[in-house]
């Protein structure tokens, strides 16, 4: 996992901005059923407990966590379907 400006390509988008835990996890999960193992998933979020939260998610479903890129007021991750 990075936190360089690298955005890495990705599949499907998922806008998550002024949602607070645990609403851009699951916003995010329900997408990542719409992939196949391999695609890539952007989610925009803009709650700072996020960063933490997709990490934990990451490691609990085996899904890859490839970039956590902060920008003003948000953090965009870059999540592979396993």
């Amino acid at each position: 996992m990075s936190d360089t400006t690298e955005r890495p390509e990705f599949d499907l988008e998922v806008d998550a901005t002024g949602l607070k835990c645990p609403l851009p996890i699951l916003r995010a999960k329900k997408a990542l059923t719409q992939l196949q193992s391999g695609q890539v998933l952007k989610v925009i979020t803009t709650d700072p407990h996020a960063v933490r939260d997709f990490q934990a998610f990451s490691k609990q479903t085996g899904n890859g966590l490839l970039a956590q890129i902060h920008g003003e007021g948000t953090v965009t991750h870059f999540m592979s379907r396993r």
